[in-house]
């Protein structure tokens, strides 16, 4: 386990983690020690002059006082370490996520990170502050006592090692046992994890239907299946616990029997026999302990394979010797796109010379927003190619590509803080008198007018305290702000009332000015502005020029123009 620990953080954390783990062992073994002083001291007791156990007892007294020590030198490694882990695997996994291609984020996908993000990362490295340590004392005492009994008596020792296969045996029964129930358990929190979020987010859909949560059958079973599956591992680990008990009963008989048999033939002395019996019985309790301790450690080392599983997805592989893009125009070269099955881009290919704006228009699924996903090298293409500035976008480095793209999506997410903060995510170095000038670009400081506390008016989860078209303002602004010279729009005004789509049309056009421009957009207004104008259908480019042009061929986008002129929905 030690070592896939290493693996999911690195080699960089391996030194404390060794150094942990031999301290902790050391400390086990000492203790273990500590109990062979009790033979001279019961001698003494036992024997013609009760003084002579004093500077045994003294002994022992030093013994234990140093294993406190190091007991406590262990702990604090432990905890000091788990600590480590745990800020290092949050900044890994955080990471990670962050250059994962957006295909990676399919169903499902949500519930998995947020249960391993968050139970699964704080049991695993939790492992050395709150486990390894009573787990290595479980195993590594006891171990260390029985050589104390093979030191002082052979045939006592030997029955006590009798001990040691049945122990393994059954742990290894249990985790086998463990193992089936436990990955079943995982799937159902994860789906679980899943379903709770869906109803969250589903709630103004439930209760606009008129529905309660009672009558949310999906998270209902879910859950149901959850306390079945968690049940079941319970149940998995019950004959484990009851043999471990039965072992350790068996064999804490056994050495009495054994004891006093050799006792009374004058093998070995009173006090020989009463030490053993203690050191038997000091035995018992950790072992007892192993059933839960392998259990929640077993656990632990699930979480930290799926973590290692998570860790070994295959991010967007980054180039050996980035080349740096010679201007800002935009080409797709013959590029295909598959997801699963279905191939969303088949074989396009269009241009935008640097400056000039493209308007990408079809119906829905027509493969629009991959298209713009594409540019921004979200996801890479299966043939073909993509190239900014002359150069393939593979070929670029991943920072110094997003730099040059401005990304204004359909659907903002904000995050939990205040507009300020979320405005300088478009560049965290900008002055005051620079995040205050591209909010005024996007008509932002008239929101922030109306709000109580202005730039420090808290936006909530996702920007819950915000409407769509102030949501969009606050994206356009850090757009603004981050002014970078290609700009990817996705239906920015496609559900905004008559007086946000004004504001957001009049930032947008600041945000366009002097920049290769991208934009997938229904809005007639947006679309005749474009200096050209491709027919996306079925993910492939089924026409393309200027708005007369296309209008004069009386095609599909002249039917898209003839719709969108009546009112009625483009298809």
């Amino acid at each position: 386990m030690i070592r896939l620990l290493l693996r999911v953080l690195g080699q960089e954390y391996g030194r404390p983690v060794r150094r942990t783990v031999a301290l902790m062992t050391l400390t086990a073994v000492v203790e273990g020690l500590s109990y062979a002083l009790l033979v001279p001291v019961l001698r003494g007791l036992f024997g013609g002059d009760p003084g002579e156990a004093v500077p045994w007892l003294v002994a022992f007294g030093g013994a234990v006082a140093a294993y406190a020590v190091l007991r406590y030198v262990s702990d604090l490694f432990g905890f000091r370490a788990g600590t480590t882990l745990l800020g290092g695997m949050y900044h890994r996994l955080g990471e990670h996520l962050a250059r994962l291609p957006l295909g990676w984020y399919g169903a499902g996908r949500v519930g998995e990170v947020s249960v391993l993000a968050g139970q699964g990362v704080l049991e695993t490295m939790g492992v050395l502050a709150h486990l390894l340590s009573p787990y290595l004392g479980a195993v590594v005492t006891p171990l260390t006592i029985v050589g104390v009994m093979l030191a002082y008596d052979w045939h006592l020792g030997l029955a006590a090692l009798i001990a040691v296969p049945l122990v393994v045996a059954i742990q290894v029964w249990t985790g086998r046992s463990l193992a089936a129930g436990d990955a079943e358990r995982h799937r159902r929190d994860t789906e679980a994890t899943g379903r709770v979020i869906e109803y969250l987010q589903a709630q103004p859909v439930l209760r606009a239907g008129g529905r309660s949560g009672r009558h949310f059958t999906s998270l209902d079973d879910s859950l149901r299946e959850l306390r079945r599956a968690s049940r079941r591992t319970v149940v998995s680990v019950v004959p484990g616990m009851i043999g471990l008990t039965l072992v350790v009963q068996a064999v804490f008989t056994g050495l009495l029997v054994l004891g006093t048999f050799l006792a009374l033939g004058g093998s070995v002395g009173v006090a020989e026999v009463l030490t053993i019996l203690v050191l038997a019985a000091r035995c018992a309790d950790p072992l007892l302990s192993l059933a839960d301790l392998g259990g929640k450690l077993r656990s632990a080392r699930s979480g930290l394979a799926r973590l290692d599983e998570l860790l070994r997805a295959e991010p967007l592989p980054e180039a050996p010797q980035p080349l740096q893009p010679a201007g800002h125009g935009l080409e797709l070269e013959s590029v295909t796109f598959r997801q699963g099955d279905r191939t969303v881009i088949d074989k396009v290919s269009l241009s935008v010379p640097e400056g000039q704006r493209l308007a990408v228009v079809g119906p829905s699924g027509a493969g629009k927003s991959t298209l713009l996903q594409l540019l921004a090298r979200f996801h890479d293409v299966d043939s073909g190619a993509v190239r900014l500035g002359g150069v393939d976008v593979r070929d670029v480095g991943s920072e110094a590509l997003m730099a040059r793209f401005a990304v204004v999506f359909q659907d903002v997410y904000l995050f939990d803080g205040t507009i300020e903060e979320n405005v300088r995510l478009g560049r965290p170095g900008a002055s005051d008198a620079e995040v205050r000038a591209a909010a005024s670009a996007a008509r932002l400081d008239e929101v922030i007018e109306r709000l109580p506390g202005g730039w420090a008016a808290n936006v909530g989860e996702g920007g819950a305290r915000l409407s769509g078209g102030e949501r969009q303002r606050v994206s356009i602004a850090r757009a603004l702000l981050k002014d970078a010279p290609v700009v990817l729009l996705d239906e920015v005004t496609s559900a905004l009332d008559p007086v946000n789509e004004a504001a957001v049309h009049e930032g947008i056009e600041r945000l366009m000015a002097g920049r290769t421009v991208v934009m997938v957009a229904h809005r007639i207004r947006t679309v005749r502005r474009a200096d050209r104008i491709a027919f996306l259908d079925g993910g492939r480019v089924v026409e393309e020029g200027s708005h007369d042009e296309l209008l004069s061929r009386g095609g599909r986008y002249a039917a898209f123009w003839e719709m969108s002129q009546s009112g009625l929905p483009a298809r």
